[in-house]
């Protein structure tokens, strides 16, 4: 099936199809408001800002090259070669076009004036908003056969328009730098940036997008992104490492009233659903009309199928949402003209229309898929069926768990040292490795509002196993009971018994085994304990360091190192004793309150979820069947490791 073509027919594109709706005001006030937060992620927001207008000409068929460089000093650089902003008189303001773009809120191209019939930017906020945040931005158009500049500082003009040569090219280029008096670190992340950049050429088939990271004395970093395969190869990229169902991706698509739609899927041996949606390039991660859209129709699809074939023997026995999609990769894309999304963040899609157009496209057109490919279609229904068969043991596993451990009667597990309050909110449990390090973690604790779970020996790789396993699972079992909340379809976050989960394992290997263990646990069945920030890592020190009888400790050998010098005073004849914690179950309970547990002292790293897509191609590399791509990754990430205990 050919991928979607939108066909454009060239549409000039001048100031009176800019449109003002309000003056720019209260940006620095409350920034949040505007980028989420004066965080890294709002940080790195503004990029994706001024990345999102060249990708809105993309859409509208005039671009399609968009280079993004860091330069040294964090200034971001954005270049298109769309038709460039326009220079001339905007009628509302009697301002240039280009001053309105950058000084405005909510001005812009994308308000019905026929600028852009599709647009990620749907409130046209996005330059006026970078510009009020950045200590400096200046932006250069290329169009008419002359560069047009302008010059701005912490949202006001400091130039007027003006030519500054003559161009044989057209498109824009914007160079800000983020404003400290703004933002809590003004470093950008070159992954961060790449990976949404990579995200972007995969939902944009055939645009060229560059990430250049150009640092002082070090060789620049250039990554040259284009997808022919669009989303197609979007999840040939998520599945990479994974054991899958069938070779092919399937790819489903089609046009109504201006509004486009497609999809691509891939089943793969996993027990977990993996639906990225997306409207007008914009992720979505609250999902939306477009996939229930899907959802509905793919269950409808794969039931009708195996009723029709036999492989189903009665209505009764038809497979639910959940059988249907375990296991499966899929990349929904929608591209419509004025879509509703939740606020500026745009979390879901709200036009009711886009679920009945994608439930259409799906449910015509994999059923003729499936009628042409029986062997894959036998494979899938093959797959939901022994989910099927999963879900009703997990049922009975979870009775069995109830009966075994009087979980409907609030019993505790055994291994649980529960804390005093009950106000989850205040409420903090310790999952601990080993009974030694437990036993002083027990000792060491406030047990006003700090409970201990100690766990033992390795526990169960969820990334291999099926939820009926866990259940009836030992290590896992007690856990599941202590935090209340349950998992997978019966997880419900408003029962948690506690609002901090703390994992505290040793600093070696082994304890990165345990971490990685239960991260896999709460990533593929209590993602939303990562999601609203309650998982943490505690960050034990790794040196002791003496001198006489004073004594310090520390986290890293930068500060072992930076401790020492104090503590010699200067004088490098003073000897410090620095010896390495073995593990938490060599430290007295006065040791592990000071340096792990003490809320005022402690470090402690929150577990975040930056990137659903990448954690989970993380997870299955590390943690899935497949040898050969954790061969790989080691190899490739072996140059990283420090501080190697074996």
């Amino acid at each position: 099936m050919e991928e979607i073509k939108t066909t454009v027919q060239e549409k000039e594109y001048d100031a009176s199809q800019i449109q003002v709706l309000e003056g720019l005001e209260a940006v620095r006030k409350r920034p949040g408001m505007y980028i989420g937060s004066t965080s890294s992620t709002g940080l790195h927001h503004l990029v994706y800002e001024i990345v999102d207008n060249a990708i809105d000409e993309s859409l509208a068929g005039y671009c399609d090259r968009v280079d993004v460089v860091i330069e040294p000093g964090n200034i971001i650089s954005v270049t298109d070669n769309g038709r460039g902003i326009p220079v001339d008189i905007q009628e509302q303001t009697g301002k240039s076009a280009l001053e309105v773009v950058f000084t405005v809120l909510h001005a812009g191209g994308k308000f019905g004036g026929g600028g852009y019939k599709v647009s990620g930017g749907l409130h046209g906020v996005g330059a006026s908003v970078v510009n009020a945040l950045s200590e400096w931005l200046e932006v250069n158009v290329h169009r008419d056969g002359q560069i047009y500049a302008m010059r701005f500082s912490r949202g006001s003009k400091t130039e007027d328009i003006h030519v500054i040569g003559k161009t044989t090219r057209r498109g824009t280029v914007v160079r800000f730098k983020p404003d400290p008096e703004m933002f809590e670190d003004t470093v950008y992340d070159y992954e961060t940036i790449h990976d949404r950049m990579r995200q972007q050429a995969f939902l944009n088939a055939g645009v060229t997008i560059s990430v250049t990271y150009l640092r002082e004395g070090m060789e620049d970093n250039t990554d040259v992104l284009y997808y022919d395969g669009g989303i197609r190869e979007y999840v040939t990229y998520i599945n990479n490492g994974k054991k899958l169902i069938h070779d092919d991706v399937i790819y489903l698509g089609g046009e109504e009233d201006g509004t486009f739609a497609e999809v691509a899927l891939q089943y793969n041996e996993e027990y977990h659903e993996n639906i990225v949606s997306f409207a007008n390039d914009v992720k979505t991660p609250e999902g939306g009309m477009h996939e229930d859209g899907f959802k509905r129709a793919l269950t409808t699809v794969i039931n009708n199928y195996g009723l029709k074939y036999g492989l189903i023997k009665k209505a009764e026995d038809k497979l639910t949402g959940d059988d249907v999609r375990e296991g499966i990769t899929t990349i929904i894309s929608v591209k419509l003209p004025e879509p509703q999304f939740e606020g500026q963040t745009k979390q879901k899609l709200g036009n009711a229309y886009v679920r009945t157009l994608v439930n259409n496209i799906v449910s015509e057109q994999l059923s003729t898929y499936l009628e042409e490919h029986p062997a894959t279609a036998k494979a899938i229904l093959s797959k939901a069926m022994l989910a099927s068969q999963a879900r009703v043991a997990a049922r009975k596993a979870r009775e069995s768990v109830r009966r075994k451990t009087g979980l409907e009667s609030g019993q505790m597990p055994d291994k649980l040292q529960d804390c005093n309050e009950r106000d989850a909110s205040l409420c903090e449990i310790y999952i601990v490795e080993g009974d030694s390090a437990a036993g002083s973690a027990i000792q060491g604790r406030d047990s006003r509002f700090q409970a201990i779970l100690a766990m033992w020996g390795k526990m169960l790789n969820v990334e291999k196993a099926r939820a009926d396993k866990i259940y009836d699972n030992d290590k896992l079992a007690p856990l599941i009971i202590a935090l209340g909340c349950g998992i997978g379809e019966e997880f419900n976050i408003d029962k948690l018994r506690y609002h901090k989960i703390i994992i505290m394992a040793d600093a070696d290997v082994d304890g990165a085994h345990i971490r990685t263990l239960l991260l896999t646990f709460f990533f593929r069945y209590m993602r939303p304990l990562i999601e609203n920030g309650y998982v943490y890592s505690a960050v034990p020190p790794l040196y002791k360091l003496t001198r006489g009888k004073k004594q310090r400790v520390a986290y890293s050998d930068e500060q072992r190192d930076s401790i020492s010098a104090e503590m010699r005073e200067g004088n490098p004849n003073i000897k410090v004793d620095i010896a390495r914690f073995k593990g938490l179950g060599e430290m007295d309970p006065h040791e592990l309150w000071e340096t792990t547990m003490d809320p005022e002292q402690r470090s402690l790293r929150r577990i975040t979820l930056k990137d659903a897509i990448a954690a989970d191609r993380v997870f299955s590399v590390l943690m899935g069947e497949d040898v050969d791509p954790r061969r790989e990754w080691i190899e490739e990430n072996a140059k990283y490791v420090v501080n190697l205990d074996i």
